[in-house]
């Protein structure tokens, strides 16, 4: 079994749970409170920010201009992709900048986001991967199921916008990328090497669900 199809296999059941979020739900069908969406909105801009130091220390912890390549490319992919889908939205929701610096990070955010730096700083190349997989790839999931379910939902008004952005040749093709990357550097990991990488996976799914009942229930 590949590295990514036993980290998939591992957490399975917390990524099922990822489609029948009520957050989820409401992104899909149209029916999303835009009061928790532009709340969600603010703290995933944060998250992005703290998200893409984790690609910045694995650029710190490559070991070849290959992989420096990949990571710095997927900053780049981040600050230009989907960090201007959010600037959209805060536009379109009437986000100004001063607003987004005096809310603070929610406490489920910052700690997510801590425990990717921790992983990135204490582990190596394939520890960052590992860590950031969950984020990546689930998020593509996530919009492919959307538009298996609703195929309306990428034209939605307002939720359309984050719905396409996931499902993009580019966000795709990057996934792809880091996907090989990771299985090429644990192509000669020991079985207690990956059981660790499970536990690092496991958590990040964890978080992620953390992050949705965060937007759910507007916690700070």
């Amino acid at each position: 079994m590949s590295t990514t199809k036993r980290l998939l296999k591992a957490t399975e059941d917390i990524w099922a749970g990822y489609h029948t979020h009520p957050f989820v739900e409401g992104l899909k069908n149209g029916t999303l409170d835009v009061k928790k969406f532009r709340r969600y909105i603010i703290q995933d801009y944060w998250y992005l920010m703290e998200y893409t130091k984790v690609f910045a220390v694995g650029v710190a912890k490559s070991k070849s201009v290959e992989v420096m390549k990949l990571f710095a490319k997927y900053i780049q992919a981040i600050l230009d992709g989907e960090v201007d889908v959010h600037n959209g939205y805060m536009g379109m929701l009437g986000i100004t900048r001063e607003e987004l610096e005096q809310t603070p990070i929610a406490q489920d955010n910052r700690s997510y986001t801590a425990y990717m730096l921790s992983v990135a700083y204490k582990g190596g190349e394939a520890e960052v991967l590992t860590a950031i997989f969950s984020c990546a790839y689930s998020y593509e999931v996530i919009a492919r199921r959307i538009v298996e379910e609703c195929p309306a939902a990428p034209d939605h008004p307002l939720y359309g916008r984050w719905v396409r952005g996931y499902i993009t040749p580019r966000y795709t093709g990057n996934n792809v990328v880091l996907m090989e990357m990771l299985e090429r550097l644990t192509a000669d990991y020991t079985e207690p090497q990956l059981r660790y990488l499970e536990e690092i996976f496991t958590a990040c799914s964890r978080y992620e669900a953390s992050f949705w009942d965060m937007a759910w229930e507007e916690r700070t």
